[in-house]
């Protein structure tokens, strides 16, 4: 009987239990908060807003005339299609564009309202080995430059006429 009192029981475990620390708790708490609002920051910079209605020209959009407009389009490898809009903006005030916001209006073939979206002014920081893009503020345009932009765009709507948009300057910063 000496011998069955030594023995442990068959599904208990001779280790004492180990518990995770409050400190383990609060880091990792932490970073799934830092992940969420890293989420939800690239979101929203990167989702154009579709009021509907047109948006009034800033004050000192005729002084930022966009020229040499062009466009292309591109397939993903999910089948979705990014319709992208090049162009150059110049600064003809007498200060530094810091940051802009454009409202491009996509005319429709049947007549209907047609499709608004607006989003910041991106600017083409480089073109190899691939165009990247940067905000305004990045690279404020002083007085007399002029510079490249790209703005991409996920959800033309089929009823495009496939003309070249609309884009009014809604929003400019200066300094």
């Amino acid at each position: 009987m000496a011998d069955e009192q030594k023995h442990t029981p068959f599904l208990t475990s001779a280790e004492p239990e180990r518990t995770v620390s409050t400190k383990t708790w609060l880091i990792a708490a932490g970073a799934v908060a830092l992940l969420i609002v890293i989420a939800v920051l690239a979101t929203l910079h990167r989702t154009p807003v579709n009021p509907g209605a047109a948006l009034p020209v800033d004050a000192n959009a005729a002084s930022l005339p966009i020229s040499d407009r062009s466009m292309s389009e591109a397939t993903n490898g999910a089948g979705g299609k990014s319709t992208y809009l090049d162009g150059t903006i110049t600064n003809n005030t007498g200060k530094t564009l810091t940051a802009a916001t454009v409202q491009v209006t996509f005319a429709t073939t049947d007549g209907t309202q047609p499709h608004r979206e607006t989003t910041p002014l991106m600017l083409v920081r480089t073109r190899v080995p691939y165009v990247d893009l940067q905000m305004v503020s990045a690279d404020p345009i002083k007085p007399g430059d002029h510079r490249d932009f790209r703005l991409i765009f996920e959800s033309v709507p089929a009823n495009w006429d496939v003309q070249p948009p609309e884009i009014s300057i809604t929003h400019a910063e200066l300094r």
